[in-house]
């Protein structure tokens, strides 16, 4: 009789998929922090960590590293895209793009940090819950 997946075995999408996933989820939470409080701010770092941590539960075995590279490129990814359209919404408004760019990237390195870190721990435990799963049988 086999055990039932535990939480740590059960993540099963593409790398590209989980990597569009969690640019969908990014951008999603600069809408609803821009459309709710008119910037960028603690609601997007909310739902950064979470989609850090979402990305690393969901994503397939193979494409571990793809994950774990994620975080920081996604973020510099989301804020050259509201830098270039809305340099307001993650810096002052009389700033440039890459000045707006480097203003948001400080200003949420503590989002960044926390879901890079978190995302980090879930796959290294996924990593050891299912090396331990192919020396059991």
């Amino acid at each position: 009789m086999s055990q039932p997946r535990t939480l740590w075995e059960e993540g099963r999408e593409p790398g590209r998929q989980v990597v569009a996933l969690g640019l969908a989820l990014a951008l999603t939470a600069v809408v609803l922090d821009q459309a709710v409080f008119g910037s960028v701010g603690l609601l997007f770092d909310v739902f950064f960590v979470l989609s850090c941590v979402a990305m690393a539960l969901v994503v397939r075995p193979r494409d571990f590293f793809t994950v774990g590279v994620l975080p920081p490129l996604l973020m510099v990814s989301v804020f050259i895209l509201v830098g270039v359209t809305r340099p307001d919404a993650i810096a002052d408004a009389g700033d440039g793009a890459v000045q707006a760019v480097v203003t948001g990237l400080s200003h949420h390195a503590g989002a960044l940090v926390t879901g890079y870190l978190l995302a980090l721990v879930v796959l290294a435990i996924r990593h050891r819950v299912i090396g331990r799963q192919h020396l059991a049988h």
